[in-house]
């Protein structure tokens, strides 16, 4: 009897130290379960023995299985709970339980067959930092009763499953948190950069679905109606609905919930029961779904949903993770929308003062000019009508009129330097030679520009060139000048260099500083490079907007 009872203490320090060997090892939760479960039941002499998980939906799935005849039931098998079974009185009580006799007690392992009848049944917790995480069992053949102690030898293995699990939770978890940490920096990094909107939304989409595990991830934007649109979505096999995509408000799914709560929303579909109420869910074969709202500055924008196709639910903190992502998806869109108020404050300004411009010019060509060039005649009226002898009177009448004609000049060079009329009547190139010949600094031009191209367009290339060829003969006292513009590819390029001087600095307040607003007013961009002593060279390029697609706008 000691002799027994001192081979199955060996025996048992013996499976014990296998199975925390391999715990130390860090082997993968499957493996442990599997070498717990067989040394379990060889120690035992047991017919059977298995481990299951307990799932939230109040089932059990097995996770790992061995018999003595091999016939095994094989690991995933889903378990209902309820009746006499051991996993059922160890979920409802958290203690060890047996039941000696499967007889008249279907449900042991529901659904199985005949030669799965056991004599004796235990079944021991297995408990993972305070919490019942699932059973660990072993069966006799029929007519075969279990040692009286087994429960007590289960134990030993039931706490090196546990720290196994605990161990693999926390690996799992630092793995996953550092996923997600190297996730949000690569989206906080493209975030910085101010891309397009689109691209940081598909960064976001990509990044979510793939740091979850789930099958798809989408995000929308809230109409008024509370309809969700696509504008962008990711998909682990590529089945994805494409964005630009419309779903109707109402129904049992997670846009409309988070629409109507403004709170993350959650819909899980065990099997058997309809998935969630969509027709985007529906043709992917959605069963479960978290949607998070995206909030920019305090107004509900949008949403974000990830979903995956499988019957376990996606883990309970989906919700806390995808939040991360939500935060830096809404600080792109706050910056978007910022910098696209800028940009229409500054087309507004521009097009104010263009109005203006073209106003006073009207002014001068009908009012002040019109009344010069009235004096002038009566002035020469005067002249003729004047009598004999009066030489010195005609002289001051000569001086007065010479005087009016260099005023009349000198408002027609302001008026055409506020707006040209010949740029609005004939174009962007007839108005460059036009100014090309006015230049104080001879000027070599190319012009390949044909047909007409939006107002503010040609308004903005126009006053590049004035500025540059001012400046030329101004400040970089140049001797020559080169313009080049040309229009390809929906952009404008405008280049001018001069032989000047040079030392131009944009940063200044000169006129360049409202060239530079005026080309990104409309979407472009300005640079200089103006080193001392080498000459200056301005380029611009301006999105290129056809007047008749501008008429249309």
């Amino acid at each position: 009897m000691v002799t027994q009872l001192s081979d199955r203490i060996a025996r048992e320090q013996a499976a014990l130290r296998r199975v925390a060997t391999l715990v130390a090892r860090a082997a993968p939760p499957e493996q442990v379960f599997a070498a717990v479960t067989e040394e379990a039941g060889r120690l035992l002499g047991a017919h059977h023995s298995w481990m299951a998980r307990y799932d939230p939906d109040g089932g059990a799935t097995l996770v790992a299985t061995w018999s003595s005849t091999g016939a095994a039931v094989p690991a995933g098998t889903r378990l209902r709970l309820g009746g006499r079974d051991v996993r059922t009185l160890v979920f409802r009580t958290g203690h060890p339980a047996r039941i000696d006799s499967s007889a008249g007690t279907p449900g042991v392992i529901a659904g199985l067959p005949r030669e799965f009848d056991y004599g004796t049944a235990v079944g021991v917790p297995v408990s993972v930092e305070g919490r019942l995480w699932g059973v660990m069992a072993v069966a006799s053949s029929p007519g075969e009763p279990l040692p009286t102690d087994s429960e007590a030898w289960l134990a030993g293995f039931t706490e090196l499953m546990a720290t196994a699990i605990a161990n693999s939770q926390a690996r799992v978890e630092l793995r996953r948190f550092a996923g997600e940490q190297a996730a949000l920096r690569r989206v906080a990094t493209l975030v910085a950069r101010a891309p397009p909107p689109a691209e940081v939304f598909a960064a976001v989409t990509e990044e979510a679905g793939r740091l979850l595990g789930a099958h798809h991830s989408w995000m929308t934007r809230y109409d008024p109606d509370g309809a969700a649109r696509l504008i962008a979505t990711w998909s682990s096999t590529g089945a994805g609905v494409p964005a630009g995509t419309r779903l109707p408000p109402g129904g049992r799914n997670v846009y409309t919930l988070v629409f109507r709560t403004g709170r993350p929303a959650r819909i899980d579909s065990p099997a058997g029961t309809p998935g969630p109420d969509c027709d985007v869910a529906s043709e992917l074969g959605v069963r479960s779904a978290v949607g998070v709202p995206v909030n920019v500055e305090g107004r509900l924008w949008g949403v974000m949903v990830v979903s995956c196709t499988q019957e376990e639910p996606l883990p309970a903190d989906t919700e806390a993770w995808l939040a991360g992502f939500t935060e830096l998806a809404a600080t792109a869109i706050a910056n978007a929308e910022a910098q696209a108020q800028l940009a229409a404050s500054r087309a507004r300004i521009v097009t104010t003062a263009d109005i203006t411009r073209r106003r006073i010019e009207r002014n001068l060509h009908d009012g002040a000019q019109q009344h010069l060039i009235s004096l002038a005649l009566q002035l020469r009226a005067a002249q003729l009508a004047a009598p004999p002898g009066t030489g010195e009177l005609m002289r001051q009448l000569d001086e007065v009129a010479t005087g009016l004609v260099e005023v009349q000049e000198e408002l027609r060079e302001i008026a055409h330097g506020l707006h040209p009329a010949i740029l609005a009547e004939r174009g962007l190139r007839s108005a460059l030679k036009a100014l090309a010949r006015r230049s104080a600094v001879p000027v070599r031009l190319d012009a390949q520009v044909e047909g007409r191209l939006a107002e503010p367009v040609e308004t903005a290339a126009y006053y590049v060139v004035a500025e540059a060829l001012t400046n030329a003969a101004k400040h970089a006292h140049a001797t020559v000048a080169e313009v080049q513009v040309a229009a390809g590819e929906g952009v404008l390029h405008v280049r001018v260099h001069d032989d000047g001087c040079g030392g131009a600095d944009i940063t200044r307040g000169s006129g360049l500083t409202g060239l530079q607003d005026r080309a990104e007013a409309l979407g472009g961009h300005l640079a200089l490079h103006s080193p001392p002593g080498e000459g200056t060279t301005l380029q611009v390029q301006l999105p290129v907007e056809h007047a008749a697609e501008a008429d249309r706008l």
